[in-house]
């Protein structure tokens, strides 16, 4: 478990440092009148946040991984912690896949 919990903490950092320059991106074409939208992601993903940043996001994320990490994981049976982990997989996936995109539109 040492492990998988490293992998997601070292995803997380990645994550906040590309979220840092999408959100300065974001804020520029703003300032151009573009990137009209409303949220990053719609209401089918596995986030409960909305924001038009992605700081909130990676907030959002952070906050499930330390509500994981908390967990007695000798206690704790792992049919109970699949479901969290499982949300914390898809938000990290979610948002490097959707990093990966907007980078590429700026090119």
């Amino acid at each position: 478990m040492q492990n998988v919990l490293e992998q997601l903490k070292q995803n997380l950092q990645i994550i906040y440092r590309k979220a840092i320059d999408a959100d300065a991106a974001l804020s520029q074409l703003q300032q151009q009148g573009k990137g009209k939208f409303a949220t990053i992601f719609d209401e089918n993903s596995p986030f409960t946040t909305r924001a038009k940043r992605f700081e909130p996001y990676v907030q959002e994320v952070a906050g499930n991984m330390d509500g994981f990490v908390a967990m007695d994981f000798a206690a704790t049976p792992m049919s109970d912690l699949q479901p969290q982990l499982t949300i914390i997989v898809q938000q990290i996936e979610a948002l490097l896949a959707t990093l990966a995109q907007f980078k590429a539109t700026l090119k």
